[in-house]
């Protein structure tokens, strides 16, 4: 089979599912790292791993970094593997570190933040149903947001397709009044997600490694890159601050 055929053969059943967790929480206040910080008396990575699990997916890897061990007694018991982003340099580094455990899986590889605690098994599950119905390469989870804040916004193309992410420090006025955003959520199929990491580069204001840079390397190789659009807006909600903490608190 060639990889166009590999990717029609995807199964939302055979999924990874790579959960980073590797932030410290400063604007928490404290040491504490940010997915500890709880949420009804839960560490907010235990909501984002249940609902994981809740959406079908078996095996998970945690990407964890400030106060590691912590992460790790944390969540004894919750069958979890885990990696070490050691340097703290963008998403696209946090996955990296996750090669090696990826590297014999043929199937979809679902990328979840470990602080937005509210993402719901059921868009989980529909995010991998359409990925793998629409043999994508990579699919973006997206959400309209009333108020998307500092979010980066959806660029789509006339026939609704998804052009681009454009974060709000490089965006003009008509694309700050977007209000459909990036959640962080991701989708790929996992040997393209392994042949494009290494391609990705730290050239930007941060130096940091971006895992939405993926989008742009596989569109260009031709490679069909797709957004699904949840209607639950507490997909995109996460915990940056003890007022967002709050308002999470409260749905």
């Amino acid at each position: 089979m060639n990889d166009s055929t590999h990717r029609g053969a995807q199964r939302a059943d055979h999924t990874i599912t790579v959960i980073l967790a590797a932030g410290p929480g400063k604007r928490m206040g404290g040491d504490k790292p940010k997915v500890l910080m709880e949420l009804h008396g839960k560490p907010l990575v235990i909501w984002v791993i249940e609902a994981a699990r809740a959406a079908g997916i078996d095996r998970v890897i945690v990407v964890i970094g400030h106060k590691g061990e912590d992460v790790q007694a944390a969540l004894e018991g919750y069958n979890v593997e885990f990696v070490w982003q050691k340097e703290r340099l963008g998403t696209g580094h946090a996955v990296q570190q996750a090669i090696p455990l990826l590297e014999s899986h043929d199937g979809p590889v679902a990328v979840l933040l470990g602080d937005v605690p509210r993402i719901q098994p059921g868009t989980i599950r529909n995010m991998l149903t359409t990925h793998c119905q629409s043999a994508a390469s990579v699919t973006v989870l997206t959400a309209l947001l009333e108020d998307p804040h500092d979010l980066g916004r959806i660029v789509r193309r006339a026939d609704g397709s998804l052009e681009r992410i454009v974060e709000v420090r490089d965006a003009d006025d008509k694309i700050k009044a977007i209000k459909e955003i990036n959640t962080g959520g991701m989708c790929f199929y996992g040997p393209d997600l392994l042949s494009a990491l290494p391609e990705l580069k730290n050239q930007n204001a941060q130096g940091e490694f971006y895992l939405t840079d993926v989008i742009r390397i596989q569109q260009g190789k031709g490679l069909p890159v797709i957004g699904f659009r949840s209607n639950d807006p507490r997909d995109a909600l996460g915990a940056n601050s003890p007022e967002q903490l709050e308002e999470i608190a409260g749905l």
